[in-house]
């Protein structure tokens, strides 16, 4: 986590599929997401957990993934751009994935998201290239899984966020939580 955290790209797609296209900017709104998003609302919207319980609260309003992820993807074979996986916000040095569930992210002048977990690796990714859900896997030295696909977020504030925007991190008071899949 640098002083250099910026946001690289910002995606959204209206209708549910990984892929999502880049924009120029995307709004956030606080309690809902992004605006014109599949994933938009208060209440989950992701299919699977619909079908389970459609009044659960949408702990994945807001998806970020770390560019690094698509420079270790391309050291690997597999061609990833910006949004491909699903995310809505592409970042550059923020480790994602060590950051402590309730960390919260200021992204441009407005907007605050609050992290609540990570993504979990879905095979929807290898209908884009085949072995790409596993290349989002890892192991620690203990043998523990690593899921690499970034993390999500619910927006406590809203704002316009666009690429190039700076990234300030604020870690939560309380001690350190690991994230799980939300």
């Amino acid at each position: 986590m640098t002083n250099d955290a910026r946001v690289i790209a910002v995606s959204r797609k209206r209708a549910h599929g990984v892929d999502k296209p880049n924009q120029l900017m995307i709004r956030l709104v606080a309690g809902l997401g992004v605006e014109g998003d599949a994933h938009y609302g208060a209440t989950v919207k992701h299919r699977s957990r619909v079908r389970a319980n459609p009044n659960q609260p949408n702990l994945r309003q807001v998806h970020l993934i770390h560019a690094e992820l698509h420079d270790e993807l391309a050291a690997l074979g597999f061609h990833v751009t910006a949004g491909l996986m699903g995310e809505n916000i592409t970042t550059r040095g923020v480790d994602l994935l060590g950051l402590s569930q309730g960390a919260r992210l200021r992204l441009g002048d407005a907007a605050v998201v609050e992290v609540t977990g990570l993504r979990n690796p879905c095979l929807q990714l290898d209908g884009l290239q085949p072995g790409l859900m596993a290349a989002c896997v890892g192991r620690t030295p203990a043998g523990d899984m690593v899921r690499k696909a970034g993390v999500m977020a619910v927006v406590l504030a809203g704002g316009e966020v666009r690429a190039g925007d700076p990234i300030a991190i604020e870690p939560p008071e309380d001690p350190y939580r690991p994230l799980k899949p939300v």
